[in-house]
């Protein structure tokens, strides 16, 4: 339950807002506390003296508020909070958020919070999908905050798909899971993202089309649970999640050194990283130059990481990752017992929302004892929770 939790919400100047009463209801119905305020553009979806009778609170819009309860309201508000929500966050205050602006109460206040923040996205499918408000998405979720994938259904122009906000209920079921987490508090965890890159010459390089986001959601989440984060990243443009310390790496040699440097020294580790198998057995210190006819590069195999850290831990809990282009399950679990692990996250590239590049994934887990648990696709930072569950599970079993 919320009970005694305070919660801040923002109401934003989407269709959604007035779904926010009803919000406000199902907060305090937790044994939540809430505060409101309000945009100025919030106003034409949802009368704030309905908010003001649910909440038993002033409703503030104004920065400047003259009868405000706090001497510099945007300060006073950010501290009195346990949590701030945004609800619905439209693309306009996602946007401002992430480009650091303060002009107006809701984004003054956002600087100054030190507090979890939660945003439960509402617009039109065409604009929750432009690659402008999906970067303000992941530059917002890098520094933390927490993110709850809109759903699919009618939105306000009468299309179907996604960008719906998720419903008030469910916005409540899941703020009181958050209020009660930290618990990986304690845990030192190690996760592994991105590609690895093997040069040929100083131009050309072996690599793959991984962009390190399920490894940057994982290592994201587990910090916001409390984890003590270690984040060995290949080459990648993902910005580096909040509280989290980051080794960057290029080869697949140099990720097996970051990563036995530090296995010893953590509890769980959590390779995501997509290593190169192969190298070129004799890099070219100058550019290759076109020839005549074909020309054949030599490969030799890489280090197995994930083995020789199975082979080593010590209590450690290991999970892996396997993307496969059939169906995999077989290979997922030899690749699981071959190497030594206790969770193996499969996914399948060819399976819509499962692939490189995207925000979403489709993961089946199996873990040693053989048990499988097949995911619906989901975010990546849900499909994150859902491993870092099992493996919360799992060491409360072995303590």
């Amino acid at each position: 339950m919320l009970s005694q939790r305070r919660i801040l919400l923002i109401v934003s100047g989407g269709i959604a807002a007035y779904k926010a009463p009803v919000l406000v209801r199902e907060l305090i119905k937790r044994g939540a506390e809430v505060r409101v305020v309000i945009t100025s553009k919030a106003e034409r979806f949802v009368a704030p003296s309905a908010l003001e009778v649910l909440s038993r609170h002033p409703v503030y819009e104004d920065l400047f508020h003259r009868d405000a309860e706090f001497p510099v309201l945007h300060v006073g508000l950010a501290e009195w909070a346990d949590l701030i929500l945004v609800a619905p966050a439209t693309a306009n205050i996602l946007g401002r958020a992430a480009q650091g602006l303060a002009d107006d109460l809701a984004t003054t206040l956002l600087l100054c919070a030190r507090v979890p923040i939660v945003a439960a996205p509402a617009m039109e499918e065409h604009m929750l999908l432009h690659e402008a408000v999906q970067s303000n998405a992941e530059t917002l979720q890098a520094r933390g905050w927490h993110w709850m994938e809109p759903e699919v259904g009618e939105l306000a122009s009468g299309a179907s798909g996604a960008g719906r906000m998720v419903e008030p209920e469910d916005i409540a079921v899941r703020l009181d899971a958050l209020l009660n987490l930290g618990d990986l508090a304690g845990l030192r965890v190690l996760v592994t993202a991105g590609p690895t890159l093997e040069d040929i010459d100083p131009v050309r390089f072996i690599g793959n089309r991984s962009t390190g986001k399920m490894g940057f959601a994982l290592a994201q989440r587990a910090r916001a649970r409390g984890a003590e984060v270690a984040l060995v990243a290949g080459p990648t443009h993902l910005p580096t999640p909040s509280g989290v310390e980051r080794i960057d790496v290029r080869s697949a040699a140099e990720m097996q050194r970051a990563v036995e440097q530090r296995f010893a020294e953590v509890d769980v580790a959590i390779l995501a990283a997509a290593v190169a198998d192969y190298r070129v057995a004799h890099f070219s210190d100058e550019k290759i130059k076109r020839g005549d006819g074909g020309r054949t590069i030599q490969l030799v195999e890489n280090p197995d990481i994930a083995a020789a850290l199975g082979a080593r831990k010590e209590g450690q809990t290991l999970v892996l990752f396997a993307m496969e282009t059939d169906g995999g399950i077989e290979s997922a679990r030899e690749k699981l017992t071959r190497k030594g692990g206790d969770l193996i996250a499969l996914n399948n590239l060819r399976e819509e929302g499962a692939g490189f590049a995207v925000d979403t994934n489709v993961l089946t887990l199996i873990d040693r004892s053989g048990k499988e648990v097949h995911l619906p696709k989901m975010s990546k930072s849900d499909a994150a929770d859902q491993i870092l569950d099992w493996v919360h599970t799992e060491r409360a079993i072995g303590a």
